[in-house]
Protein backbone atom coordinates (compact mmCIF):
# COMPACT_ATOMS: atom_id res chain seq x y z
CA UNK A 1 0.00 0.00 0.00
CA UNK A 2 1.23 3.24 -0.51
CA UNK A 3 2.12 5.91 2.00
CA UNK A 4 -0.67 8.34 4.04
CA UNK A 5 -0.16 11.98 2.57
CA UNK A 6 -0.82 14.20 4.58
CA UNK A 7 -1.33 18.30 3.09
CA UNK A 8 -1.79 21.40 4.58
CA UNK A 9 -2.44 24.59 2.49
CA UNK A 10 -3.89 26.35 5.51
CA UNK A 11 -3.88 30.53 4.91
CA UNK A 12 -7.24 31.75 7.10
CA UNK A 13 -6.39 33.31 10.24
CA UNK A 14 -7.96 31.89 13.19
CA UNK A 15 -9.04 34.43 15.43
CA UNK A 16 -8.89 34.25 19.40
CA UNK A 17 -12.37 33.91 21.13
CA UNK A 18 -13.04 34.07 25.00
CA UNK A 19 -14.66 31.28 25.97
CA UNK A 20 -14.42 31.20 29.97
CA UNK A 21 -16.20 33.54 32.81
CA UNK A 22 -12.28 33.95 34.51
CA UNK A 23 -10.10 36.47 32.33
CA UNK A 24 -7.56 33.99 31.69
CA UNK A 25 -4.45 36.71 31.81
CA UNK A 26 -1.35 35.83 32.75
CA UNK A 27 -1.81 37.73 36.11
CA UNK A 28 -4.99 36.48 37.13
CA UNK A 29 -3.94 32.97 36.41
CA UNK A 30 -0.84 33.53 38.62
CA UNK A 31 -1.72 35.13 41.38
CA UNK A 32 -1.78 33.17 44.13
CA UNK A 33 0.72 30.70 44.57
CA UNK A 34 -0.02 29.58 41.12
CA UNK A 35 2.87 31.02 38.62
CA UNK A 36 3.33 27.96 36.06
CA UNK A 37 6.50 27.77 34.00
CA UNK A 38 8.77 25.33 33.36
CA UNK A 39 10.75 25.02 36.15
CA UNK A 40 7.11 23.27 38.21
CA UNK A 41 7.93 20.43 36.03
CA UNK A 42 10.94 17.75 35.88
CA UNK A 43 11.72 15.87 32.84
CA UNK A 44 10.86 12.36 32.82
CA UNK A 45 11.01 10.56 28.83
CA UNK A 46 10.80 11.92 25.75
CA UNK A 47 7.97 10.68 23.95
CA UNK A 48 7.91 12.46 20.82
CA UNK A 49 9.77 15.12 18.37
CA UNK A 50 9.11 16.75 15.43
CA UNK A 51 9.92 20.46 13.32
CA UNK A 52 8.42 22.76 15.98
CA UNK A 53 9.89 21.21 18.93
CA UNK A 54 9.70 18.40 21.72
CA UNK A 55 7.21 16.04 24.12
CA UNK A 56 7.94 15.00 26.99
CA UNK A 57 6.83 13.24 29.41
CA UNK A 58 6.84 15.51 32.56
CA UNK A 59 6.11 15.31 36.47
CA UNK A 60 4.86 18.12 38.45
CA UNK A 61 6.81 19.32 41.43
CA UNK A 62 5.16 22.34 42.51
CA UNK A 63 1.78 23.79 43.52
CA UNK A 64 -1.28 22.28 42.87
CA UNK A 65 -0.80 18.79 41.43
CA UNK A 66 2.42 18.34 42.80
CA UNK A 67 3.51 14.46 41.67
CA UNK A 68 1.55 14.02 38.44
CA UNK A 69 2.43 12.90 35.17
CA UNK A 70 1.71 14.72 32.48
CA UNK A 71 2.98 15.08 29.26
CA UNK A 72 4.27 18.55 27.72
CA UNK A 73 4.75 20.18 24.69
CA UNK A 74 7.29 22.31 23.96
CA UNK A 75 7.43 24.44 20.73
CA UNK A 76 10.05 26.89 19.27
CA UNK A 77 8.15 30.81 19.04
CA UNK A 78 11.15 30.63 16.35
CA UNK A 79 9.99 28.22 13.61
CA UNK A 80 6.41 28.74 14.10
CA UNK A 81 6.27 32.66 13.54
CA UNK A 82 8.46 31.90 10.13
CA UNK A 83 5.00 31.12 8.77
CA UNK A 84 1.69 32.47 9.37
CA UNK A 85 -0.41 29.35 8.80
CA UNK A 86 1.64 27.46 11.22
CA UNK A 87 1.04 30.26 13.94
CA UNK A 88 -2.73 30.67 13.46
CA UNK A 89 -2.56 26.60 13.77
CA UNK A 90 -1.22 26.87 17.37
CA UNK A 91 -3.21 29.19 18.24
CA UNK A 92 -6.07 27.65 16.48
CA UNK A 93 -4.88 24.16 19.31
CA UNK A 94 -4.64 25.96 22.17
CA UNK A 95 -8.24 27.58 21.71
CA UNK A 96 -9.68 24.72 20.73
CA UNK A 97 -8.34 22.44 24.06
CA UNK A 98 -9.23 25.84 25.86
CA UNK A 99 -13.12 26.05 25.02
CA UNK A 100 -13.38 21.89 24.94
CA UNK A 101 -13.97 19.62 27.58
CA UNK A 102 -15.21 15.90 26.42
CA UNK A 103 -14.43 12.46 28.33
CA UNK A 104 -13.02 11.15 24.42
CA UNK A 105 -10.99 14.59 23.91
CA UNK A 106 -7.94 15.18 25.58
CA UNK A 107 -7.80 17.91 28.53
CA UNK A 108 -5.16 21.27 28.38
CA UNK A 109 -4.44 21.53 32.19
CA UNK A 110 -1.96 24.57 31.57
CA UNK A 111 -0.63 26.96 28.65
CA UNK A 112 2.52 29.45 29.49
CA UNK A 113 5.58 30.61 27.39
CA UNK A 114 8.61 31.93 28.01
CA UNK A 115 10.64 34.11 25.85
CA UNK A 116 11.61 31.68 22.77
CA UNK A 117 9.06 28.75 23.72
CA UNK A 118 5.55 27.59 23.94
CA UNK A 119 4.57 24.81 26.44
CA UNK A 120 1.20 23.18 26.64
CA UNK A 121 0.74 20.72 29.70
CA UNK A 122 -1.40 17.90 28.50
CA UNK A 123 -3.17 14.69 30.23
CA UNK A 124 -0.49 11.99 29.31
CA UNK A 125 -2.57 8.91 27.44
CA UNK A 126 -0.19 6.59 28.39
CA UNK A 127 -2.00 3.58 26.17
CA UNK A 128 -0.40 5.26 22.95
CA UNK A 129 -1.77 5.43 19.93
CA UNK A 130 -4.93 3.07 18.27
CA UNK A 131 -2.93 3.04 15.37
CA UNK A 132 0.00 1.04 16.86
CA UNK A 133 -3.41 -1.32 18.41
CA UNK A 134 -4.30 -1.56 14.71
CA UNK A 135 -1.27 -2.15 13.75
CA UNK A 136 -0.94 -5.03 16.58
CA UNK A 137 -4.17 -6.64 15.55
CA UNK A 138 -3.94 -6.13 11.56
CA UNK A 139 -7.88 -5.65 11.82
CA UNK A 140 -10.33 -5.14 14.70
CA UNK A 141 -13.38 -7.50 14.76
CA UNK A 142 -17.40 -5.73 14.96
CA UNK A 143 -17.57 -5.20 18.51
CA UNK A 144 -14.27 -3.57 18.73
CA UNK A 145 -14.57 -0.82 15.95
CA UNK A 146 -17.80 -0.37 17.38
CA UNK A 147 -17.07 0.71 20.39
CA UNK A 148 -14.02 3.25 19.09
CA UNK A 149 -15.98 4.32 16.33
CA UNK A 150 -19.12 5.12 18.95
CA UNK A 151 -16.76 6.76 21.40
CA UNK A 152 -15.00 8.66 18.37
CA UNK A 153 -18.99 9.63 17.05
CA UNK A 154 -19.13 11.26 20.20
CA UNK A 155 -16.19 13.12 20.30
CA UNK A 156 -16.65 14.67 16.87
CA UNK A 157 -20.49 15.22 17.53
CA UNK A 158 -19.51 17.51 20.86
CA UNK A 159 -16.96 19.49 18.50
CA UNK A 160 -19.71 20.12 16.35
CA UNK A 161 -22.08 21.17 18.94
CA UNK A 162 -19.10 23.77 19.66
CA UNK A 163 -19.22 25.25 16.11
CA UNK A 164 -16.02 22.67 15.60
CA UNK A 165 -15.08 20.79 12.44
CA UNK A 166 -12.15 18.29 13.05
CA UNK A 167 -11.03 17.71 9.58
CA UNK A 168 -7.66 15.28 10.14
CA UNK A 169 -9.47 12.13 11.73
CA UNK A 170 -6.85 9.15 11.72
CA UNK A 171 -5.70 6.42 13.70
CA UNK A 172 -2.73 8.37 14.56
CA UNK A 173 -4.21 11.46 16.37
CA UNK A 174 -6.59 8.70 18.30
CA UNK A 175 -4.99 7.85 21.62
CA UNK A 176 -5.54 5.72 24.34
CA UNK A 177 -5.46 6.38 27.96
CA UNK A 178 -4.70 4.25 31.06
CA UNK A 179 -7.97 2.36 30.86
CA UNK A 180 -8.24 2.02 27.13
CA UNK A 181 -10.79 4.85 26.06
CA UNK A 182 -10.25 6.54 23.46
CA UNK A 183 -8.89 10.76 23.18
CA UNK A 184 -8.88 12.52 20.45
CA UNK A 185 -5.90 14.41 19.73
CA UNK A 186 -4.01 17.39 17.22
CA UNK A 187 -6.22 20.38 16.84
CA UNK A 188 -4.06 22.01 14.51
CA UNK A 189 -6.40 21.45 11.42
CA UNK A 190 -9.58 22.13 13.00
CA UNK A 191 -11.82 25.21 11.68
CA UNK A 192 -14.03 27.02 14.22
CA UNK A 193 -17.15 29.29 13.93
CA UNK A 194 -18.67 26.50 11.42
CA UNK A 195 -21.88 26.42 12.11
CA UNK A 196 -25.46 24.97 9.69
CA UNK A 197 -24.91 26.22 6.20
CA UNK A 198 -21.26 27.56 6.94
CA UNK A 199 -18.58 26.34 4.91
CA UNK A 200 -15.05 26.96 4.47
CA UNK A 201 -12.80 26.17 1.36
CA UNK A 202 -9.36 25.54 2.91
CA UNK A 203 -7.40 22.42 1.48
CA UNK A 204 -6.23 20.41 4.40
CA UNK A 205 -5.87 17.13 6.16
CA UNK A 206 -4.69 13.39 5.50
CA UNK A 207 -5.47 12.38 1.54
CA UNK A 208 -7.15 8.91 2.38
CA UNK A 209 -9.22 10.08 4.95
CA UNK A 210 -10.06 13.70 3.07
CA UNK A 211 -13.84 13.82 1.92
CA UNK A 212 -14.10 14.79 -1.87
CA UNK A 213 -15.62 17.89 -1.13
CA UNK A 214 -12.16 19.11 0.16
CA UNK A 215 -10.52 17.78 -2.71
CA UNK A 216 -12.33 19.48 -5.33
CA UNK A 217 -12.29 23.15 -2.92
CA UNK A 218 -16.25 23.64 -3.40
CA UNK A 219 -16.88 24.29 -0.09
CA UNK A 220 -17.46 21.84 2.68
CA UNK A 221 -18.52 21.60 6.53
CA UNK A 222 -18.77 19.56 9.44
CA UNK A 223 -20.19 16.24 6.75
CA UNK A 224 -15.99 16.25 5.95
CA UNK A 225 -15.69 14.61 9.42
CA UNK A 226 -18.73 12.09 8.69
CA UNK A 227 -16.91 10.83 5.53
CA UNK A 228 -13.36 10.36 7.43
CA UNK A 229 -15.13 8.12 9.87
CA UNK A 230 -16.28 6.55 7.05
CA UNK A 231 -12.73 6.17 5.88
CA UNK A 232 -11.78 5.10 9.45
CA UNK A 233 -14.13 2.46 10.06
CA UNK A 234 -13.01 0.83 6.41
CA UNK A 235 -9.74 0.69 7.93
CA UNK A 236 -10.44 -0.72 10.95
CA UNK A 237 -12.07 -3.61 9.68
CA UNK A 238 -9.98 -4.48 6.14
CA UNK A 239 -6.98 -3.29 6.96
CA UNK A 240 -6.55 -0.17 5.01
CA UNK A 241 -8.47 3.11 4.17
CA UNK A 242 -10.97 2.71 0.97
CA UNK A 243 -9.19 4.55 -1.37
CA UNK A 244 -5.46 3.97 -2.07
CA UNK A 245 -3.23 4.21 -4.51
CA UNK A 246 0.63 4.94 -5.27
CA UNK A 247 0.52 8.60 -5.47
CA UNK A 248 -1.72 11.18 -4.52
CA UNK A 249 -2.72 11.93 -7.97
CA UNK A 250 -3.84 8.51 -8.33
CA UNK A 251 -5.62 8.51 -4.56
CA UNK A 252 -7.75 11.64 -5.45
CA UNK A 253 -8.50 10.25 -8.30
CA UNK A 254 -10.24 7.05 -6.88
CA UNK A 255 -11.77 9.14 -4.13
CA UNK A 256 -13.51 11.15 -6.67
CA UNK A 257 -14.18 8.70 -8.67
CA UNK A 258 -14.13 5.19 -8.09
CA UNK A 259 -17.05 3.02 -6.78
CA UNK A 260 -16.53 1.80 -3.29
CA UNK A 261 -15.65 -2.04 -3.03
CA UNK A 262 -17.06 -3.41 0.53
CA UNK A 263 -14.90 -6.94 1.45
CA UNK A 264 -17.57 -9.89 1.46
CA UNK A 265 -16.92 -10.53 4.90
CA UNK A 266 -18.66 -7.63 6.45
CA UNK A 267 -22.17 -7.75 8.21
CA UNK A 268 -24.78 -5.98 6.68
CA UNK A 269 -25.22 -2.81 9.46
CA UNK A 270 -21.29 -2.70 8.84
CA UNK A 271 -21.63 -2.22 5.05
CA UNK A 272 -24.29 -0.28 4.92
CA UNK A 273 -22.81 2.57 7.64
CA UNK A 274 -19.89 2.65 5.54
CA UNK A 275 -21.34 3.11 2.61
CA UNK A 276 -24.03 5.58 4.06
CA UNK A 277 -20.75 7.54 5.57
CA UNK A 278 -18.62 7.08 2.60
CA UNK A 279 -21.52 8.86 0.36
CA UNK A 280 -19.52 11.03 -2.73
CA UNK A 281 -22.34 13.80 -2.28
CA UNK A 282 -22.22 15.45 1.13
CA UNK A 283 -25.91 16.20 0.73
CA UNK A 284 -26.37 12.55 0.98
CA UNK A 285 -24.07 11.23 3.50
CA UNK A 286 -25.37 10.52 6.89
CA UNK A 287 -24.83 12.87 9.52
CA UNK A 288 -25.70 15.95 6.94
CA UNK A 289 -28.68 16.45 8.61
CA UNK A 290 -28.95 19.13 11.60
CA UNK A 291 -29.25 16.25 13.82
CA UNK A 292 -25.53 15.44 13.40
CA UNK A 293 -24.64 12.66 15.64
CA UNK A 294 -27.56 11.74 16.44
CA UNK A 295 -28.36 10.55 12.75
CA UNK A 296 -25.31 7.72 13.27
CA UNK A 297 -26.06 6.80 16.39
CA UNK A 298 -29.37 6.07 15.40
CA UNK A 299 -27.57 3.28 13.04
CA UNK A 300 -28.35 -0.49 13.15
CA UNK A 301 -24.37 -1.07 13.53
CA UNK A 302 -24.60 0.50 16.52
CA UNK A 303 -27.87 -1.11 17.79
CA UNK A 304 -26.09 -3.13 20.99
CA UNK A 305 -24.62 0.48 22.43
CA UNK A 306 -26.20 2.33 25.10
CA UNK A 307 -24.68 5.77 24.62
CA UNK A 308 -25.63 7.38 28.26
CA UNK A 309 -22.90 4.49 29.46
CA UNK A 310 -20.65 4.56 26.76
CA UNK A 311 -20.23 8.83 27.32
CA UNK A 312 -19.84 7.41 31.34
CA UNK A 313 -17.33 5.36 30.84
CA UNK A 314 -19.33 2.56 32.15
CA UNK A 315 -18.42 0.32 28.94
CA UNK A 316 -15.58 -1.77 29.23
CA UNK A 317 -13.09 -1.28 26.33
CA UNK A 318 -12.10 -3.99 24.31
CA UNK A 319 -8.45 -3.37 25.10
CA UNK A 320 -6.81 -2.77 28.32
CA UNK A 321 -3.61 -1.18 27.87
CA UNK A 322 -0.31 -3.33 30.06
CA UNK A 323 1.07 -0.67 32.12
CA UNK A 324 3.42 -1.17 35.59
CA UNK A 325 2.95 2.45 36.60
CA UNK A 326 1.86 5.72 35.69
CA UNK A 327 5.35 6.65 34.44
CA UNK A 328 4.95 3.55 32.00
CA UNK A 329 6.02 4.56 28.28
CA UNK A 330 6.61 1.21 26.88
CA UNK A 331 3.24 2.18 24.37
CA UNK A 332 5.81 4.43 22.91
CA UNK A 333 8.41 4.41 20.33
CA UNK A 334 11.53 3.59 21.60
CA UNK A 335 13.50 5.85 18.87
CA UNK A 336 12.06 8.40 21.46
CA UNK A 337 11.95 6.88 25.18
CA UNK A 338 15.72 6.32 24.89
CA UNK A 339 16.82 9.58 24.45
CA UNK A 340 17.94 11.99 27.42
CA UNK A 341 15.31 14.43 28.07
CA UNK A 342 16.96 17.56 27.87
CA UNK A 343 14.61 20.92 27.14
CA UNK A 344 17.37 22.88 25.46
CA UNK A 345 18.67 26.61 26.56
CA UNK A 346 15.98 29.47 25.50
CA UNK A 347 18.19 31.76 24.12
CA UNK A 348 16.10 33.15 21.70
CA UNK A 349 14.72 36.81 21.88
CA UNK A 350 11.74 37.75 18.96
CA UNK A 351 10.14 41.42 17.88
CA UNK A 352 7.96 42.70 19.44
CA UNK A 353 5.59 41.92 16.49
CA UNK A 354 6.32 38.22 16.46
CA UNK A 355 5.84 38.07 20.42
CA UNK A 356 2.36 39.27 19.95
CA UNK A 357 1.18 36.61 17.83
CA UNK A 358 0.99 34.40 21.17
CA UNK A 359 -0.05 36.85 23.19
CA UNK A 360 -2.92 35.79 25.45
CA UNK A 361 -1.20 32.18 25.07
CA UNK A 362 -1.28 31.58 29.34
CA UNK A 363 -3.74 29.15 30.46
CA UNK A 364 -4.50 27.38 33.85
CA UNK A 365 -7.49 25.41 33.57
CA UNK A 366 -10.63 26.30 35.42
CA UNK A 367 -10.82 22.89 37.17
CA UNK A 368 -7.33 23.77 38.57
CA UNK A 369 -8.46 27.53 39.84
CA UNK A 370 -10.78 25.82 41.69
CA UNK A 371 -8.49 23.99 43.63
CA UNK A 372 -6.52 26.71 44.77
CA UNK A 373 -9.25 28.06 45.66
CA UNK A 374 -10.10 25.39 47.91
CA UNK A 375 -7.05 25.05 49.15
CA UNK A 376 -7.18 21.20 47.29
CA UNK A 377 -4.44 19.57 46.76
CA UNK A 378 -3.29 16.09 44.68
CA UNK A 379 -0.99 13.45 46.00
CA UNK A 380 1.61 13.25 45.15
CA UNK A 381 5.10 -2.21 14.48
CA UNK A 382 4.27 -2.61 11.26
CA UNK A 383 1.36 -4.48 8.81
CA UNK A 384 2.91 -4.65 5.28
CA UNK A 385 -0.59 -2.45 4.50
CA UNK A 386 0.27 0.47 6.38
CA UNK A 387 3.20 3.20 7.19
CA UNK A 388 2.56 5.48 10.05
CA UNK A 389 1.78 8.69 8.75
CA UNK A 390 3.68 10.63 11.98
CA UNK A 391 5.89 10.83 14.76
CA UNK A 392 4.95 8.53 17.49
CA UNK A 393 3.11 11.56 19.38
CA UNK A 394 0.38 13.13 16.62
CA UNK A 395 -1.47 13.35 20.15
CA UNK A 396 0.74 16.56 20.94
CA UNK A 397 2.43 17.68 17.93
CA UNK A 398 1.26 19.66 14.91
CA UNK A 399 2.97 16.74 12.54
CA UNK A 400 0.83 16.76 9.67
CA UNK A 401 3.55 18.02 7.09
CA UNK A 402 3.18 20.86 5.11
CA UNK A 403 3.55 21.24 1.28
CA UNK A 404 2.22 22.10 -1.61
CA UNK A 405 0.29 19.24 -3.63
CA UNK A 406 0.91 19.02 -7.68
CA UNK A 407 -1.20 16.97 -9.18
Amino acid sequence: MAGVFDIDLETEDISDTETEEVELTSESVNRDSEKVGPDCFELLTVLGKGAYGKVFQVRKVQGAQTGKIFAMKVLKKAKIVCNAKDTAHTRAEREILETVRHPFIVDLLYAFQTGGKLYLILECLSGGELFMQLEKEGIFMEDTACFYLGEITMALGHLHSNGIIYRDLKPENIMLNHQGHIKLTDFGLCKESIHDGTVTHTFCGTIEYMAPEILTRSGHNRAVDWWSLGALMYDMMTGSPPFTAENRKKTIDKILKCKLNLPPYLTIDARDLIKKLLKKNPAQRLGCSKADCADIQKHPFFKHINWDDLLNKRVEPPYKPQLQSDEDVSLFDTRFTRQTPVDSPDDTSLSHSAELAFAGFTYVAPSVLESLKEGFSFEPRTRHVRRHNSSPLSLFENNTSVGELHV
